[in-house]
């Protein structure tokens, strides 16, 4: 299986925690894809996955890596689109 990855820098002011966690694991439920991801050399986890997100304990600035299969449709811009989201400020009010 041929994958897609990409390496994205949080750019949450709060990490990867409770609320910007909720609407990532949200934003990646809803493209239907399976897609993990992974911070360091930590297990991958589901990004769908509330409890997953949460559980990597990403802090502003931490790198992490998004993967899913490159064949399934719509995968670039899937991956692109959580991509972006992470990098941006997501629970900025």
């Amino acid at each position: 299986m041929t994958t897609i990855t990409r390496t994205v820098t949080v750019g949450s002011s709060h990490g990867l925690h409770a609320r910007p966690a909720k609407l990532f694991a949200q934003a990646a439920k809803e493209l239907g894809l399976p897609i993990t991801i992974q911070k360091g050399e930590g297990k991958a986890t589901n990004a769908a996955s509330i409890l997953g997100v949460i559980s990597l304990g990403a802090e502003h600035g931490d790198e992490v890596v998004l993967s899913t299969d490159a064949e399934a449709p719509g995968a670039a811009e899937a991956i692109d689109s959580l991509a972006a989201l992470l990098a941006s400020d997501i629970d900025a009010e």
